[in-house]
């Protein structure tokens, strides 16, 4: 109780990020923030789960060589890219909504933002739909021009991960303990299919034993592989439907969802971050935006590194000289068409 009471006095000499951030699109696409929250908002009302994928889309972005929206490329036929990783395969959702904002964004103000700050934007709106947290969103990101499938599988944390691997999953991107604990605290809201705590259930000791009994008639043993993907359960299996504190309570009673959620009770200072959390909801509030902050300045590219693209599906296509001419006629005219828009 005294680390909680540390922990709440603390937070109070925090000073929280003012709303100063600078806004490049201001005079270019004055309308950007609210194109992106009238779509974020739309779509969780129809979707309510899909706040949960923006936002885990984000983080996957992050944490596989910074936030430059590499994680939306398509494979081609030279790149498999970061989504078909099997990591991403089959759990990454909300491509098309980046692809319908990016499209009301090129109507308004064509070739302007980058794909980098939607997701970023996305990410923060989505939270805020479900009455969680809001935070300034630092803007200027530009957009990668390559994605990198074999990093996933070295920068993107397992649901199997025990403490130490998460901590050293965290720290080599810069959070400490607290900010990991807070983050976690995104599984607030979303879901997971059998396949992420497969192992929980059936090997785990520190499981609620009413709780794995549930989820072993969810996802039984011997029919496990059919719904590795198909069955899903909430992070947060108790309110799922709002941005709150509850799954920390989750952990203190054994019941977290996954392996690697319920490990932070596996720590003396990560436990007691979560009990702090239980114990000051608003603390969990602010040290959860203050972390969002943290992740979208991972690895950005800014100044001439990386691109605007027109379709956040694939990069621009490149003018080209051969002996000193355009060497494609299709080319070219496509290369006169963006001239024309950057020019007009």
């Amino acid at each position: 109780m005294a680390f909680v009471l540390i922990f709440f006095i603390s937070f109070f000499s925090i000073t929280n990020a003012s709303d100063n951030t600078s806004n490049p699109y201001s005079s270019k696409c004055p309308d950007m923030m609210t194109i992106i929250e009238r779509h974020v908002h739309t779509v969780v009302v129809d979707e309510p789960r899909m706040a949960a994928s923006l936002l885990n889309l984000f983080f996957h972005d992050c944490f596989v060589n910074g936030c430059d929206a590499s994680i939306l490329l398509d494979d081609t036929a030279e790149v498999i890219g970061e989504k078909s990783a099997p990591q991403n395969l089959r759990s990454l959702r909300g491509f098309e909504v980046v692809d319908d904002i990016k499209a009301a964004l090129e109507v308004a103000c064509p070739a302007t933002v980058s794909c980098a700050d939607i997701l970023a934007v996305a990410a923060r709106d989505s939270v805020v739909a479900w009455n969680g947290p809001t935070w300034d969103v630092q803007l200027g990101r530009r957009d990668s021009t390559k994605a990198n499938f074999s990093d996933v599988g070295v920068n993107i944390p397992s649901p199997n991960f025990n403490l130490s691997e998460l901590i050293s999953a965290f720290e080599l991107k810069g959070f400490n303990s607290r900010e990991m604990v807070a983050l976690s605290g995104a599984h607030t809201i979303g879901a997971a299919h059998c396949a992420s705590f497969y192992h929980r259930i059936y090997n785990d000791k520190d499981l609620n034993v009413s709780l794995g009994e549930k989820l072993k008639v969810v996802c039984p043993k011997e029919e496990w592989l059919s719904n590795v993907t198909s069955v899903t359960q909430p992070l947060d299996i108790t309110t799922d439907t709002r941005f709150d504190f509850a799954y920390f309570k989750n952990l203190e009673m054994e019941m977290g969802l996954l392996h690697s959620d319920q490990q932070l009770m596996n720590g003396s200072l990560t436990s007691s971050y979560v009990r702090a959390y239980i114990a000051y909801p608003d603390t969990f509030h602010s040290d959860f935006a203050q972390a969002m902050q943290k992740l979208g300045s991972l690895g950005i590219l800014t100044g001439q590194d990386g691109e605007i693209r027109s379709v956040c599906r694939k990069v621009n296509i490149r003018c080209r000289a051969a002996s000193g001419a355009i060497h494609n006629i299709f080319t070219s005219m496509v290369c006169l068409l963006v001239l024309a828009i950057f020019l007009f």
